[in-house]
């Protein structure tokens, strides 16, 4: 008996079988493959779900949901994505790493891996609703290097948000937790959540916690660009992120 045939591998006989056996070692790869994806997909038909409830998440109002519509629509998460990820270089620019539970009642949610521009994923409350405006109306105004296109147009057109309670109570089939109340006051609370001077403006903001109050007034009509500025300043504003700061800092 040789020298090398004295140190050959246990199993070495199999493992040229496999190799030499294109249909066995597609059987073994298709074996692998599925004792692996049972071990991980099990699992999961045994939680209730795989989202961690966040204190502070809601619904969007029927004004941010008009917006998050207009967002979808003009294409903005083509630039803009809303998912911080847990790196170093991207919390210290954009702020706390994005949860799961923030983008629970989005239909699609906003997440991305471009970017032309900014995650906004906490834009909301860092500029006033005047800073918005003119960002959408003339990006280049107040960031020169924007090379964001203007969307001025969206001041001088009216919203169609009479259609907000069905779209809510489509919504509630997938899972969002609309109230009946919220869904049956959707147009009220849409015109007064765009008025801070209108009579329903205190009663929005108990349905929807954290909801910024525009600043037109209740005579004016809606247009889609209240809609855009009332959803970008809901990004981020729902979790108190200090909790989890001080989590971090325990441990």
């Amino acid at each position: 008996m040789s020298q090398s045939s004295q140190h050959a591998p246990a199993g070495g006989g199999f493992h040229k079988l496999l190799e030499t056996n294109s249909i066995l070692l597609v059987v073994g790869i298709l074996l692998m493959v599925s004792v692996g994806g049972i071990v991980e997909i099990v699992p999961l038909f045994y939680l209730k779900n795989t989202i961690e409830k966040v204190e502070g998440v809601r619904p969007y109002s029927p004004l941010e949901l008009a917006g998050y519509n207009i967002y979808v629509r003009e294409g903005c998460y083509t630039c803009h994505s809303q998912m911080i990820r847990p790196l170093r270089d991207e919390v210290e620019r954009y702020g706390h790493y994005s949860l799961a539970a923030e983008s629970m009642y989005d239909h699609p949610f906003q997440w991305g891996s471009k970017r032309n521009g900014p995650d906004i994923a906490r834009v909301g409350g860092k500029y006033s609703n005047d800073w918005q405006r003119d960002h959408l109306r003339s990006p280049r105004s107040v960031v020169p290097s924007s090379i964001m296109p203007g969307y001025a147009f969206l001041a001088s057109t009216p919203l169609r948000g009479e259609h907000m309670a069905e779209q809510m109570r489509v919504l509630r089939i997938t899972g969002v937790p609309y109230t009946d109340e919220q869904i049956e006051s959707a147009q009220a609370d849409l015109l007064a959540q765009n008025a801070a001077d209108a009579p329903g403006a205190a009663e929005v903001q108990k349905r929807y916690p954290n909801a910024v109050l525009g600043d037109a007034s209740s005579k004016a009509g809606v247009t889609e660009e209240d809609a855009l500025v009332a959803y970008l300043q809901h990004l981020g504003v729902s979790v108190d992120f200090k909790i989890y700061d001080d989590k971090a800092n325990v441990r």
